[in-house]
């Protein structure tokens, strides 16, 4: 990752980030720029996720402690969040919930054709798992006041996108629930609840799939500013953690380069007229 001029938003601020498994983890690029900008950090993911991933090993690498979590399951939520207050010695300022799966993905069962209980697991793991998580940190009172939560998003769940599967309902369930709870818990002790609707970015999770690097190209001919990085995802969720936000809640920001909002644009027009004139050419060729 590249060094850049750190200014200590994060000083002072305790935070738990769920979900680093690898270093193409956006939540890996998050926790690092957190640490660099002065916080105190803890890591978590489920005991299986760190068993086949490298958490352990990254989590040595910032020198911050990790506690296996999984969560769906509120025991387990309510155990990382008293463990996490004892650690810090006081309450938590701000989560990172990145925390996304798909059987039905992974097995590459379309849209039309999931199996059921694979798409009940979906929603739980991708998007429920924000609920319980709010809902626990309210029963325990986990949050300072203007804590903020932030979860990761995608246009997927705006907006069709063949091949997304289930995990198009799970993202949108998961915006529905960053209002909802955005809601309640900003009136009932301004905690601020928000998500990130990342560009395509390359993941562990996206690796798996063959059409992803079509995909990453167009959308990067179409965004006005090009796709923006994990590092660019990093910096917004530190400002989203910081004091500097403190009067956003509630909110799907789109940090796309400008990709959700573009109809057509003269990059891709380009590059659409340049590949058609060599399909063109090539078949010219052939007769």
């Amino acid at each position: 990752m590249r060094t850049t001029e750190l200014h200590n938003l994060l000083k002072g601020k305790r935070g738990i980030v769920f979900g680093v498994i690898d270093s193409h983890s956006l939540a890996w690029q998050v926790a690092c720029k957190c640490v660099q900008e002065g916080a105190d950090l803890l890591l978590t993911n489920t005991e299986q996720a760190m068993a086949i991933g490298q958490t352990q090993q990254l989590g040595n690498e910032l020198g911050v402690p990790i506690i296996p979590c999984d969560a769906t399951q509120m025991a387990d939520i309510e155990h990382l969040l008293n463990e996490s207050m004892n650690v810090f010695g006081g309450k938590i300022d701000f989560i990172l919930h990145s925390v996304a799966m798909s059987q039905n993905m992974r097995r590459h069962r379309p849209y039309t054709n999931v199996n059921y209980a694979y798409y009940n697991t979906t929603l739980d793991i991708s998007a429920v798992s924000l609920h319980k998580l709010l809902q626990a940190c309210m029963k325990l009172d986990a949050l300072n006041e203007y804590a903020s939560v932030v979860t990761l998003s995608f246009i997927a769940a705006q907006k069709f996108m063949d091949t997304y599967g289930d995990m198009s309902d799970a993202k949108a369930l998961l915006e529905s629930i960053v209002r909802n709870m955005g809601g309640v818990y900003g009136q009932k002790k301004h905690v601020r609840v928000n998500a990130i609707s990342q560009s395509p970015t390359i993941t562990r999770a996206e690796q798996g799939f063959k059409e992803v690097q079509y995909f990453h190209r167009f959308a990067e001919q179409m965004s006005p500013l090009g796709l923006a990085s994990a590092e660019d995802c990093a910096k917004l969720c530190v400002m989203m953690f910081s004091d500097y936000s403190r009067g956003i809640t509630m909110q799907t920001l789109y940090n796309d380069g400008g990709f959700s909002q573009t109809v057509m644009s003269g990059k891709f027009i380009e590059f659409f007229r340049d590949t058609m004139e060599g399909l063109n050419t090539n078949n010219k060729d052939e007769i």
